[in-house]
């Protein structure tokens, strides 16, 4: 047992002596063992994508081998994502052959040099999290334009030619190339792309070794073997001597044009490694390990990405960037630090010395296929629909149609371009609309004729976000307003600049000069103008993709629990952190008694806009408050006998006494399960049982509900209802009936007496339908009357119960 770690408790020596010490062990095996497994399937993914890069860039083949090694060792060991792999990447390739074709290869890597240096600078600077600020459409679309270009390059090769300098220029010569095929390089081409749309499916299927070969590595080697079998004479992989292998040199062009290169393969590169290393981190996060992988320090990732294309654009070498697919690999193969990656690199240097030979096998063809699957999967589905759910397809569509037609640089700048108009367009589609309500009937007018219209209220609705665009629109409307009438103006936006709150304030000055009654107000009541008397807690915002059924892909529920206080730690505890400390010195200080159901479905805090601080809550089954003389348990009969429960009252003695709170609330809502077992007659029964079995008594439950008998009783004999509609069912009958029995057994209570004898305490009764999200208040008349939007000044009172 190594010293210093805990001995589980009734745990002998010998089970002891069996347990794996989690300090030495990632996934059932030791850390060191599972980098060099994972940095084995790292190298087969890297050697043939490696070469088919360089094929398709135009570059020498051992500049693809030497990105790879220097990726993986360079970088690897600089890294701040540490199961980050690194390398050629097909994100680079469009932008990498145009540098070639425009100024040759060796100034090439001088280019891939500077930007190293650039991307060192940004790095030193901390500037990594600003490049993920960049619209994901915009990223998706330059994702695949790029692999549009790569796959309509490629499929000259695979069909037998060369490819042309645009992607224009390749789907013009597409129809002569389908007339001119090469019969070998075609079928070569066919097996590669075959085995690897079907290996993940054989994969599958199979237990042996061949689950843990990479499909990139099985095409490339079934279709090698393929065309030696047959014999067919095709261009294959030519990797010279090292010796002869061309080093950087100086470039020599427009300074302009050769800044504009840097800056290209600057932004490229660092957007493509920056977000390949924010999905590393969850790929990780989600694997669960014993020893979690420190989270990826992006500016130290920045920085190890300049080191890495500097020394390969010293070397010779193509761009290096985060590659996702073999990021991806290496974190499913179970690497646990960044010694898979560095592993990687050593195995592609000891390939590209000793397996020369057999590298000069491969056809370019079957390269080219590869090379081309990967382009056209660059065009992500997931992308397309993620893009449209959040209605982004024109910045994707700009993006895409920009790289292709223009370029890398000059397809991103199109995209923001085209993000920045659909912003602007949100901005400015702000709709006002003016409504009239009309008002009562003018002096000695008889069945409403001769209605005065200074009585009728105007409503004035703002629907998006209010800035000086749409003031124009919201004046034209605000002068439709008559003098003298009286007016609302409310905003279910955001945002309101400063012009348009001004427009407001000035517009309002002026109506209310002139005898007129103006109200500013948001969606939720809260009035704009009196900033004193809002609340301090925002109204309950929606959340998205919410779900209480559990499903297969769901987490456990205690992973969910988590999750949701580490999002609050995340995203609510900084903004109430001040306001907590405040409670925390202060005390607490409520106004209110909420008094409620414990069911899930029904949230103090949504229901009433409140924050910390603002109510002091007793939740249980059926919000039942027992008397305070444990009468009442069965209708009235057996006055005295029964079970007592204190803890209600505790809490409301608590509230009335130490809190002087001055008002309680008793809120019931529309398919509660205590009512419903009322009604079914779960408690009689267990009363029955209790008394029948005699030392056999009932549940806990059962017991409870008693209290809840009297409210059965008081609904049957004709309880309070809700205006203007009937009862929904029995159930909701007895939960009204039973919101007026309690604040009855509340009244009975000695503090309560005392409090409303004095009038410095109020009860009120509230009812909220679940389904409809309708909340209802009991009147002075015994009814509940529905609570509707608007200022709470539009609203009926709940008047004391």
């Amino acid at each position: 047992m190594p010293a210093g770690r805990p001995t589980p408790p009734g745990s002998t020596s010998a089970e002891r002596a069996k347990e794996p010490d989690p300090r030495d062990r990632a996934g059932g095996r030791r850390p060191l063992a599972a980098d060099l497994s994972a940095s084995v399937t790292v190298f087969l993914i890297a050697l043939p994508l490696s070469l088919g890069i360089a094929l398709a860039t135009g570059a020498p083949l051992q500049a693809g081998l030497l990105s790879a090694a220097v990726g993986g060792i360079v970088v690897g060991l600089l890294c701040g994502a540490p199961l980050q792999v690194s390398g050629p990447a097909a994100g680079l390739t469009v932008v990498t052959a145009d540098l070639i074709q425009q100024y040759g290869w060796r100034a090439t890597c001088a280019i891939t040099a500077l930007a190293g240096l650039t991307q060192l600078a940004l790095g030193s600077l901390r500037v990594a999290r600003s490049a993920l600020a960049v619209s994901p459409a915009i990223v998706h679309g330059m994702l695949a334009g790029i692999g549009v270009t790569i796959a309509l390059a490629q499929l000259h090769i695979v069909l037998g030619g060369s490819p042309q300098s645009s992607p224009v220029d390749n789907t013009l010569a597409l129809p002569g190339q389908l007339a001119d095929l090469h019969t070998g390089a075609v079928s070569v081409s066919a097996v590669v792309i075959v085995v690897l749309l079907g290996w993940p499916w054989l994969c599958g299927r199979g237990t042996g070794p061949l689950r843990y070969l990479p499909g990139a590595l099985a095409a490339i080697v079934v279709a090698t073997g393929f065309a030696s079998l047959t014999g067919m004479r095709l261009p294959r992989v030519d990797l010279p001597a090292w010796s002869s292998h061309a080093l950087a040199g100086a470039p020599d062009g427009p300074v302009l044009g050769l800044v504009a290169a840097v800056l290209t393969i600057t932004v490229v590169a660092s957007v493509e490694s920056l977000l390949s290393a924010v999905a590393v981190d969850k790929l990780a996060m989600a694997r669960g390990d014993a020893h979690p992988v420190p989270r990826a320090d992006l500016d130290r990732e920045l920085r190890a990405q300049g080191a890495g294309n500097f020394v390969a654009g010293l070397c010779g070498g193509l761009p290096v960037t985060g590659v996702a697919v073999r990021s991806s690999a290496n974190v499913a193969a179970g690497a646990v630090s960044r010694r898979s990656a560095v592993l990687h690199g050593v195995w592609v240097v000891l390939a590209s010395l000793l397996l020369v030979g057999m590298l000069e096998l491969i056809p370019l063809a079957a390269l080219g296929a590869l090379v081309m699957v990967v382009g056209i999967q660059m065009v992500k589905i997931s992308h397309m629909r993620s893009v449209r759910r959040h209605r982004e397809i024109p910045v994707y569509a700009a993006t895409v149609a920009g790289v292709v037609l223009l370029g890398v640089l000059e397809g991103v700048a199109v995209g923001i371009a085209v993000a920045v108009a659909v912003a602007l367009h949100r901005l400015s589609r702000t709709r006002v609309t003016l409504e009239r309500r009309p008002g009562g009937p003018g002096p000695g007018a008889e069945g409403g004729a001769g209605r005065d219209e200074r009585k009728d209220t105007y409503r004035v609705q703002v629907h998006g976000q209010l800035t000086f665009l749409a003031v124009p629109r919201l004046s034209r409307v605000l002068t439709q307003v008559p003098r003298g009438a009286a007016a609302e103006v409310e905003l279910t936006g955001s945002f309101m600049d400063h012009a348009a709150y001004e427009t407001l304030q000035e517009w309002r000055r002026a109506h209310v000069a002139h005898g007129g009654a103006a109200e500013l107000t948001t969606a939720t009541g809260r009035r704009i103008a009196e900033p004193g008397t809002a609340h301090h807690c925002h109204p309950w915002t929606p959340w998205r993709n919410h779900c209480c059924v559990t499903t297969p892909e769901a987490p456990a529920p205690a992973h969910r629990l988590l999750s949701g206080i580490s999002t609050f730690q995340r995203n609510t505890a900084p903004r109430l952190r001040e306001e907590l400390a405040r409670l925390a010195r202060e005390g607490q200080r409520p106004t209110q008694l909420f008094l409620t159901c414990s069911d899930s479905r029904v949230v103090p805090s949504m229901i009433t806009s409140s924050g910390p601080g603002d109510l002091f809550t007793v939740r249980n089954v059926g919000n039942l408050v027992p008397p305070p003389d444990g009468t009442g348990q069965r209708a009235g009969a057996d006055a005295g006998t029964g079970p007592r429960d204190d803890s209600v009252a505790a809490a409301v003695e608590f509230a009335v006494e130490v809190l002087r709170v001055e008002s309680i609330t008793v809120c019931g809502h529309s398919g509660c399960g205590a009512m419903g077992a009322l009604v079914d007659g779960e408690a009689a029964r267990g009363a029955d049982a209790g008394s029948a079995a005699g030392d056999v008594p009932p549940t806990p439950l059962r017991r409870w509900l008693h209290h809840g008998l009297p409210s059965l009783v008081r609904a049957r004999a004709g309880g309070p209802r809700i205006t203007g509609r009937p009862y929904a069912d029995e159930s909701e009958r007895v939960s009204l009936a039973n919101v007026a029995q309690q604040l009855d057994h509340l009244r009975r209570h000695p503090c309560v007496r005392r409090r409303l004898a004095d009038g410095s305490l109020s009860l009120h009764g509230m009812y909220f339908h679940v389904g409809e999200a309708q909340t209802y208040v009991l009147g002075a008349e015994g009814d509940f009357t529905a609570v509707r939007p608007g200022p709470a000044a539009g609203q009926p009172q709940p008047a004391p119960a």
